[in-house]
């Protein structure tokens, strides 16, 4: 017998797989929307409900009432109030996964302070040898990013001044450096 659509709510009745088929042809994708829609935080619990659907849709036709609705809306409303159960059923392992995931996010901002401040020590211990004067120039220049020529109208010094004055911050800085490594 061919299914259509005159005659698959009946075949379904009479428990016709391929009436069932034809449902999930016609309305599969209405389904898996509704249920998407519900269940967007567990992405992986979207198939096994949309199965749980379909064996309802399956198993309850008996309660299918034309004069009510059409069965379009029926296997929405199955669809909608099954993914609602789903939510209901994993809402504590949602709730754990979302306070695992905060806690693991909070742990890489930790992390990333703490590299943070070690760069920063590392960084105030290798410009210690130098004078404070030396050491601004630095910071603007390397860490601050500033081109030379602001440098130079913010500290009133020429450019020749800066980069001589950089050319012998470097060597104090790597004579510090090796004599501290070869400690």
């Amino acid at each position: 017998m061919r299914i259509g659509e005159n005659n698959y709510i009946e075949q379904l009745g009479l428990h016709n797989e391929e009436a069932l088929i034809y449902v999930i042809d016609i309305y599969g994708g209405l389904l898996k929307s509704i249920i998407s829609k519900h269940l967007f935080a567990m992405p992986d619990k979207i198939e096994e409900c949309l199965n749980d659907v379909l064996l309802n849709i399956w198993e309850n036709i008996s309660s299918f009432d034309e004069s009510r609705s059409s069965f379009k809306n029926w296997v929405a409303a199955v669809a909608k109030y099954r993914a609602i159960d789903y939510l209901r059923k994993y809402r504590q392992e949602l709730q754990r996964v979302n306070i695992e995931d905060i806690l693991l996010s909070q742990g890489d901002i930790m992390s990333e302070q703490i590299v943070s401040q070690e760069i920063s020590d590392e960084m105030e211990s290798l410009l210690a040898c130098l004078s404070e004067r030396d050491r601004s120039l630095f910071l603007k220049l390397y860490v601050e990013e500033k081109p030379i020529e602001e440098i130079s109208q913010e500290m009133g010094m020429k450019k020749t001044v800066i980069y001589n004055r950089l050319s012998r911050g470097k060597r104090r800085i790597r004579k510090q450096y090796l004599s501290e490594r070869e400690a």
